[in-house]
């Protein structure tokens, strides 16, 4: 999937959401998003990276620690 392929995919769900909303004025959008994308983001990588944390940090831009405090947030750590 291309770059812009992905962008379009969160525009897509964006409008969708506004939609969905009926007018309902939204509240905390950037906190949501950061959420929902960030957890399948660290789901695949830390997949992909045969969960080596090290490996995945780099991979992201990362700090290590920084990535494995994310993990205990969204409960992905094994």
């Amino acid at each position: 999937m291309s770059k812009i392929n992905l962008e379009e995919c969160v525009r897509s769900s964006l409008e969708s959401y506004f939609q969905d909303l009926d007018g309902i004025t939204p509240d905390g959008m950037y906190d949501m998003m950061v959420r929902v994308v960030e957890k399948p983001l660290l789901e695949v990588v830390m997949h992909h990276a045969a969960h080596n944390q090290s490996r995945a940090a780099e991979w992201l831009g990362l700090n290590r620690n920084t990535l494995r405090k994310k993990l205990v947030e969204h409960q992905l750590l094994k």
